[in-house]
């Protein structure tokens, strides 16, 4: 378990640079004064370096106001939002269109990508010295298909000191999957997703990582195979961090159904893989856990594993999740999941903590019901579920964001 202290009887962790500020009396008397009659446990703001808020150009999924309500209400205060919008924030034109949402909206820290190309086409490079409010660079959504330009995004983002964030999809070889190329899709006739697809690209670019000398950061990583190829750049000496989501370490390909909310990009995968997935948490190759939280609307999550949209919501759920099913199970310790939740996104992207916590009652049980989020996104594969942890508190900035 984390390390804690206690004040009033809230157990406190003791991380650097958070009890400082979660400590200081005037923060403890006027917002944490009233939790004083039970336990409670107070985090250090999480932050999720993927999330789709869909705003500008597809708000009837997600606004950036109702994406960090939502964040809020699951205990994170920094969030960075990919560059799939209408339109893509591939200039310093189309990225002010977004930060004026965020700036007038957001109720926590909304930190934007820039495109990596143009309309996130690949076929030319986006205006990346002029985007200077990016959090780091990413085509995510699509995976960059040409090597060479790969190459020049690297070489460009290394001027800038700033990070290429890959989604690795090779689409040659998706062939139209829609789940994973594992027994269910065999068992159900469903066209399935080879993992080749993901860690061929991303073995692809950690070369072109250590030639150039770029920060690296691999989305969603899903496959044994792409535990393997980062474990080893590591070693080596690549600068290359990886996360992976909530729903591929606690779920594979047996946990499918026949509806939407059980389809995401990439996959659910074999057994083997969310093995490997877990043995890459605990040793430190997954560097941070980030949910990809993904919202659509409901007709568009109303059509089966085939024809529904790619994506699921997570980010109201993901710390009772990992703390239920890895935590409470004895797989990862508290301060693994503190460290791949707040600490290392926060260092790999230079994300300050600043005065964020969120208090929580980790002994309450509760079933999860999508009719209840913040999020306009319904679809997740966790609906009626029993979990442990119940956010009753988020502060960000020093100011009261939830509950």
């Amino acid at each position: 378990m984390v390390k804690t202290v206690k004040i009033n009887k809230l157990r406190i962790p003791c991380l650097p640079d958070f009890c400082t500020s979660v400590l200081n009396p005037s923060l403890t008397a006027d917002i944490l004064g009233g939790f004083n009659t039970c336990e409670y446990t107070v985090f250090p703001g999480f932050c999720d370096v993927h999330v789709h808020f869909r705003e500008p150009g597809f708000s009837y999924k997600e606004t950036v106001k109702s994406g960090s309500m939502a964040a809020a209400a699951g205990g994170y205060t920094a969030v960075c939002t990919m560059p799939n919008l209408n339109p893509v924030p591939d200039s310093a034109e189309h990225l002010l269109m977004q930060t004026e949402i965020i700036d007038r909206d957001a109720v926590i820290n909304v930190y934007p990508y820039g495109a990596i190309t143009v309309g996130e086409k690949g076929e030319e490079l986006a205006d990346m010295e002029n985007m200077e409010r990016a959090i780091a660079f990413s085509d995510d959504g699509r995976g960059v298909q040409s090597e060479e330009m790969m190459r020049a995004a690297m070489l460009k983002a290394k001027a800038l000191g700033k990070i290429i964030v890959a989604h690795c999809e090779d689409n040659s070889l998706l062939r139209g999957g829609y789940i994973h190329d594992g027994d269910y899709a065999r068992a159900h006739g469903h066209r399935g997703i080879c993992s080749e697809s993901e860690w061929g690209p991303i073995a692809r670019d950690l070369k072109l990582a250590a030639e150039t000398g770029c920060k690296y950061h691999v989305c969603h990583i899903s496959t044994k195979e792409s535990v393997d190829v980062i474990r080893k750049a590591k070693a080596a000496g690549v600068d290359v961090t990886c996360e992976t989501a909530p729903h591929y370490l606690v779920m594979d390909d047996g946990d499918l159904r026949e509806e939407g909310r059980f389809k995401m990009n990439p996959p659910l995968r074999s057994p083997e893989d969310r093995k490997a997935l877990l043995e890459g948490l605990i040793d430190g190759t997954i560097d941070m856990i980030a949910t990809d939280h993904a919202p659509h609307s409901a007709e568009e999550k109303a059509k089966g594993l085939e024809k529904s949209a790619f994506g699921i919501v997570g980010i109201e759920t993901a710390f009772p999740v990992m703390y239920t099913k890895l935590v409470k199970t004895g797989i990862i310790t508290m301060e693994k999941l503190i460290e791949v939740l707040c600490v290392n996104p926060r260092k790999r992207f230079g994300i300050p903590l600043g005065d964020d916590y969120s208090v929580w009652k980790l002994d309450e049980e509760f079933t999860v019901d999508p009719e209840k989020f913040l999020s306009k996104g319904r679809a997740t594969p966790f609906a009626g579920e029993k979990l442990y942890g119940k956010c009753v508190l988020t502060v960000c900035g020093g100011k009261k964001v939830f509950g």
